[in-house]
């Protein structure tokens, strides 16, 4: 019996020489949706003699291959063409179970927004080593990358909401594209889900498996250092001021601070690290390595942020003034009377980097101690 789900959603199936399955998954699909777009990436088996054979689906043929995610992409923009909202992804080597697709309609509207990624049973004692430590790794970039946990980030069953991902520019077109499309997509606010799905593994001789373990995992590889970096430089402080950018600075400190779950000392040093790197003379690179270091050594990235902001204006007039100082008194000229203007600094450039250092060092460590006795003495009032 077959369930017509409208217009609302197509199926999209990326091929590359699956002749032997890809039948048996288009007839298992169109026992639940008979709107089903067959992209063929440049097969050379028998693939397009099956779909010719084929009245029932809708197909888009090119040569040569091109990659997964080049196909995902052609497979989307015919959707939206055809008038489709939603398009539902799944694998041409039989390894997805059409009887899944149900699943992903009966969230679908309390999730209109969401990309939802279908979660794999992972611990089947038939599933590869490799194929484990893939999905953990990717699972780790992930989080990394947008702070949220999936138990399964590599599945290619997926649904996709096609309106809120079709001006997103991807510069991916192969395997690692189904992990650029959930980081970006993330980044611009859409929603990224997992929901359990069953899968079939087959033996590893009857498996049919186009990845190449050195190129595939070398792009991969690289795709997430671009994402890592990106998500530093830019989408994590910009996620942080909007965030911030509708509260007051009594409601951070409350908020934010006070009621931070973060242990006391984190947030003192949090605090410190922020106000360091907001006078350390780095300027330009203050918060990309600031996020950096405050990740690799588990510092609150919020309050790190907030405390940065020390080298805002009108605070940087003094930071220049007082880094020139302290650096004349290392220097051996011990003098707070200065016509100060942002001359001098390029004149005396060591000077001036000089000061800033210790001035930063100084000011870290006091913000730190006086933030953590604050904080112990409030808690303790309360």
């Amino acid at each position: 019996m077959t369930t017509d789900f409208g217009r609302k959603c197509c199926i999209i199936i990326p091929t590359y020489n699956n002749a032997s399955k890809l039948a048996d998954v288009i007839n298992d699909v169109l026992h639940y949706s008979q709107e089903i777009i067959v992209v063929n990436d440049g097969s050379t088996d028998e693939t397009s003699s099956i779909l010719k054979n084929n009245h029932q689906i809708t197909t888009v043929e090119y040569s040569p291959n091109k990659g997964k995610g080049n196909a995902l992409q052609i497979g989307f923009k015919k959707a939206l063409e055809l008038g489709f909202d939603y398009a539902i992804t799944i694998d041409s080597d039989g390894q997805h179970y059409a009887k899944d697709i149900p699943s992903f309609f009966n969230i679908l509207d309390e999730n209109p927004n969401a990309i939802l990624v279908g979660s794999r049973l992972l611990s089947e004692t038939n599933i590869s080593s490799n194929s484990s430590f893939a999905n953990k790794f990717s699972n780790f970039w992930f989080k990394v990358e947008t702070g949220l946990s999936l138990s399964d980030t590599q599945s290619g069953y997926r649904l996709y909401p096609l309106n809120s991902i079709k001006d997103i520019k991807f510069f991916s077109a192969k395997y690692e594209f189904e992990l650029e499309i959930m980081v970006r997509a993330s980044w611009k606010g859409i929603d990224v889900k997992n929901i359990p799905i069953d899968v079939y593994y087959p033996n590893p001789e009857d498996r049919i498996t186009h990845f190449r373990p050195f190129k595939d995992f070398a792009r991969i590889s690289i795709l997430n250092f671009v994402l890592v970096t990106l998500a530093l430089i830019y989408y994590k402080p910009l996620s942080i001021i909007r965030k911030y950018r509708k509260k007051n600075l009594k409601q951070i400190i409350k908020e934010d601070i006070i009621s931070s779950e973060s242990p006391t000392h984190i947030i003192a040093l949090s605090i410190g690290f922020g106000v360091f790197m907001g006078i350390v003379p780095i300027w330009g690179y203050q918060l990309a390595l600031g996020f950096l270091l405050a990740h690799i050594f588990k510092l609150n990235k919020a309050i790190f942020f907030i405390a940065a902001n020390i080298s805002l204006p009108p605070f940087i007039p003094f930071i220049l003034y007082f880094s020139y100082v302290v650096g004349g008194f290392v220097l051996g000229k011990c003098t707070w009377n200065i016509n100060f203007d942002v001359s001098m600094v390029k004149t005396n450039l060591l000077q001036y980097i000089l000061g800033s250092i210790i001035l930063a060092i100084a000011a870290g460590g006091f913000s730190s101690a006086i933030s953590y006795i604050l904080l112990k003495l409030f808690k303790r009032k309360n």
